[in-house]
């Protein structure tokens, strides 16, 4: 299960990143800390879930260097073009 830092530090998803890390897109897998955001390096599509939400959603024509401020729970494999992706925790 997912760890969601601001829950436990005292941060918040206004504050800026304090640990970075990179993203690989798995089909399955959960992202082991919550991010505030998602930095992504190589443009295409991304497919995620949000914290809590109930359904996968796919972001398309995300451009190279973009900052897509949503608080991914998964990033898939499946549906993701997008490269060089970072969360932003």
């Amino acid at each position: 299960m997912s760890v969601d830092e601001f829950r436990t530090l005292a941060d918040s998803p206004a504050e800026p990143s304090r640990n970075p890390f990179a993203v690989t897109p798995n089909d399955s897998t959960e992202l082991a800390i919550i991010p505030k955001a998602l930095f992504i390096g190589t443009g295409g599509s991304i497919a995620l879930r949000g914290v809590g939400a109930a359904a996968d959603v796919i972001f398309r024509n995300v451009a190279s260097g973009q900052v897509l401020d949503v608080r991914a729970q998964f990033v898939r494999a499946t549906g993701t073009t997008a490269a060089d992706i970072v969360a932003l925790a």
